[in-house]
């Protein structure tokens, strides 16, 4: 599954890639290598943190579902307290 960015997101990580290469590698980088640098990120690293992601939400939702009757129950018939008789006339 190849990971896509939508245009905004794209320009705005070129835009950092750009940024990172210039201050803190100190190289000037072209449109076609920081485009290719994106695109050798998502294809190499990408999946990485997709499967990373995907394993946390996995997690979140059974430590939500293991603990789904405590979270979500509500006691039944509660008007009347406990030991008390129905009282007749």
């Amino acid at each position: 599954m190849a990971l896509t960015l939508p245009t905004e997101t794209r320009q705005l990580a070129l835009a950092s890639i750009r940024r990172f290469c210039a201050d803190e590698l100190e190289v000037e980088v072209s449109d076609i290598q920081v485009n290719l640098l994106l695109a050798f990120f998502l294809k190499e690293i990408g999946p990485s943190i997709y499967n990373k992601a995907v394993v946390d939400a996995q997690v979140f939702l059974r430590d939500r579902l293991a603990d789904l009757e405590a979270t979500c129950y509500e006691p039944e018939f509660v008007y009347w307290p406990k030991g008390s008789s129905v009282r007749r006339k």
